[in-house]
């Protein structure tokens, strides 16, 4: 169960931002034992994985903070994102053999699916709301917004792999904050062109 959570908050945090969690999970592999990789990901704790992955961390978080570009960035991420967090959720497959789950073990293709399925989801709401907030604030909230994305991600990725329990009450939060932002955006499509938010 705790595997669980760790892989959907791990995969929740790539759609956020894909080198944020795979960073996290690199360093850990690669400094400490809380994570053991299994050997068929155990390159993500390479030297010149975590340089790739830092190069495209710093990249992305630059360009997530400039508005229109924002929103080519999220285009291009739609097939990084989902695939980044199938990867992060078989990362922790290993741990998922520690619970005892022979099932997972026999299929380790469902880990990947399940993270892909999770970052996708999360990667469809964040693509979503960006350019309401790009167009309510005259770009000006975009690097903020972007910001707190990145801080969240951060903290689900770490939240996942030290105390996964509190991985639900994070996705709560964040299918809440999905919520008030897609209405938001109904709100103001019916309101129509010209209307200040």
């Amino acid at each position: 169960m705790l595997a669980l959570l760790t892989g959907t908050g791990l995969s929740a945090a790539a759609g956020l931002n894909a080198y944020i969690p795979f960073l996290v999970v690199a360093l850990l592999a690669r400094f400490t034992d809380v994570l053991e990789l299994p050997s068929s990901i155990g390159w993500l704790g390479s030297w010149w994985a975590i340089g790739i992955g830092t190069v495209l961390l710093l990249s992305d978080v630059v360009l997530d903070k400039i508005p229109a570009v924002d929103s080519l960035n999220d285009a291009i991420q739609t097939a990084i994102r989902p695939a980044m967090g199938g990867v992060m959720f078989a990362a922790t497959s290993a741990a998922a053999d520690a619970d005892g789950s022979a099932w997972v073990h026999d299929h380790p293709w469902v880990s990947f699916v399940a993270g892909v399925v999770v970052a996708g989801v999360v990667h469809v709401g964040k693509a979503t709301v960006r350019p309401v907030v790009n167009a309510t604030t005259l770009g000006l909230g975009g690097p903020v917004v972007s910001t707190v994305e990145d801080g969240t991600s951060v903290g689900l990725s770490l939240v996942a792999v030290f105390v996964p329990l509190l991985v639900l009450v994070l996705l709560v939060a964040l299918v809440v904050a999905f919520v008030v932002l897609r209405r938001r955006r109904r709100r103001l499509r019916a309101a129509g062109p010209g209307t200040a938010a």
